[in-house]
């Protein structure tokens, strides 16, 4: 549900990207309808200054054991095989040739939902057009998915940079509609997938939280390093509404409600409050990489915190097949 008091206005004239703290660069080329720059700025700024990938690691290979030598990193210690064996063991790695992504985006009528900011797509769509065009940049193979219910419209994995304008022109054409049902597109969607990879969705993720952690869990089993950025607005989390209000559904057509919000506040936190701690819970028990995603939050600081976390932490053997394990 979306309050109709400001967001269809402030969504028509760009003035909702005032309030969320964009800087003033990125403001004028989301203004100006310039995903492809906006993505490649972006990237620029936060890869400044960095000399390696964030995602090298994800596409590395277990080879084998070979004991500890003072100096080794001790990430790589297999405390498994010291726990059986009373010694010190590191894991070697082989590089694969390339990385192989998936970007799955959520297009449903929900992620319309603008509040006093951008929508929740257009925030969603220029965070994935940088990830898009940074993989490309480190020649990975990467492909873009957008989905409600079914699979609205797809680009086929490349790691040709000059496909990069296919990826914004997707995101730019899409208008968000229709009702979400992330468990049944992600089943499906699975098999297409091809060998193990980076699965990178982009959703509010409101559906059902115990079937849509069933099918990520069959990702997870299938070898994909899984990350999931949950898309939320300001609005969504405080519910600030204060006098009577008409909600409008965004994904039912002429579903609208005129209501005091004062006397649902405390059970929609409640409800909403337990969707979002099961749903991260689960993603940790799954070894899913989960991000909440506001859409206050300046795009800039939203990629290079999470950019910084990972090349900090290091993805290495977080999916990887022993070939060689100790016994």
């Amino acid at each position: 549900m979306a309050s109709a008091d400001k967001a269809s206005a402030d969504k028509a004239s760009g003035r909702g990207a005032v309030s969320s703290g964009l800087p003033v660069d990125v403001l004028q080329l989301m203004q100006s309808g310039s995903l492809e720059l906006i993505a490649q700025q972006l990237v620029e700024g936060v890869m400044m200054g960095h000399h390696r990938s964030p995602f090298k690691g994800s596409s590395v290979e277990f080879v084998e054991h070979r004991e500890y030598h003072r100096g080794d990193e001790l990430r790589h210690i297999d405390w498994r095989a010291f726990g059986k064996t009373g010694r010190y063991y590191v894991k070697e790695f082989e590089d694969e040739t390339s990385l192989n992504a998936r970007l799955i985006v959520d297009a449903s009528g929900s992620m319309g939902y603008a509040g006093r900011g951008v929508s929740k797509f257009r925030y969603a769509s220029v965070f994935a057009a940088a990830l898009t065009w940074l993989l490309l940049v480190q020649r990975d193979s990467v492909g873009m998915t957008l989905v409600d219910t079914k699979i609205r419209a797809e680009v086929r994995p490349t790691s040709n940079r000059q496909s990069f304008a296919e990826f914004t022109q997707l995101l730019q054409k899409t208008a968000p509609g229709g009702e979400t049902s992330l468990a049944d597109v992600l089943q499906p969607l699975l098999p297409t997938l091809g060998r193990r990879g980076l699965v990178i969705l982009l959703s509010d993720c409101f559906d059902d939280v115990g079937r849509l952690c069933e099918v990520l869990q069959r990702y997870r089993h299938a070898n994909h390093e899984m990350v999931l950025f949950r898309i939320a607005a300001d609005e969504e989390e405080t519910f600030p509404f204060d006098r009577p209000t008409q909600f409008v559904s965004l994904e039912q057509s002429g579903l609208r409600q005129r209501t005091d919000p004062l006397r649902l506040r405390a059970e929609y936190l409640r409800q909403y409050h337990e969707f979002a701690q099961c749903l991260s819970e689960e993603c940790g028990r799954l070894g899913i990489s989960y991000t909440r995603l506001l859409t206050s939050t300046p795009l800039q600081q939203a990629l290079g915190e999470w950019l910084s976390e990972r090349m900090a932490t290091g993805v290495a053997g977080r999916n990887v097949v022993s070939r060689n394990p100790q016994r």
